[in-house]
């Protein structure tokens, strides 16, 4: 029962992905440019989270100082998948996309999990996690096809 909050909070990541890609794909789309459509797609996120840490949250800003400097550059790795995304989603489809980005994703979170990196508790590789990626790696091109 303790893992169903953040199971019920992955599957809401991994549906609002879906959508998400389209609708930034669209907007690079329409306006011609994959920059300036996570410009505004990034200015929406960050509108929402300035008023749910205003009205609910309201950590100090002081709090900061406490996080190593590896860990201020997050949003720039989302600047570099909504952009990839966003671009890629209409020349792959979305389907295709996002089983490239899991398949990366879940191939990334293995090798930190094996050596514990950027704070995590080391995880080994084992044959059955080397299954599960090979799998989804596989899932890619049955997608593809």
């Amino acid at each position: 029962m303790t893992a169903f909050l953040p199971i019920l909070f992955a599957i809401a990541a991994g549906l609002c992905v879906a959508v998400q890609s389209p609708t930034n794909a669209m907007l690079a789309r329409s306006t011609g440019s994959v920059w300036f459509a996570s410009l505004v797609s990034f200015t929406g996120g960050v509108t929402l989270l300035l008023a749910i840490w205003a009205l609910v949250d309201r950590t100090p800003l002081a709090a900061i100082r406490q996080a190593p400097p590896w860990a201020w550059v997050g949003g720039l790795y989302g600047v570099v998948f909504v952009a990839a995304v966003a671009y890629a989603t209409p020349r792959l489809g979305l389907a295709v996309t996002l089983t490239v980005t899991l398949a990366a994703q879940l191939s990334m979170a293995v090798a930190l999990d094996h050596f514990g990196l950027l704070g995590l508790k080391q995880e080994p590789v084992s044959v059955t996690r080397l299954a599960g990626l090979a799998l989804v790696v596989a899932g890619v091109f049955l997608v593809r096809r």
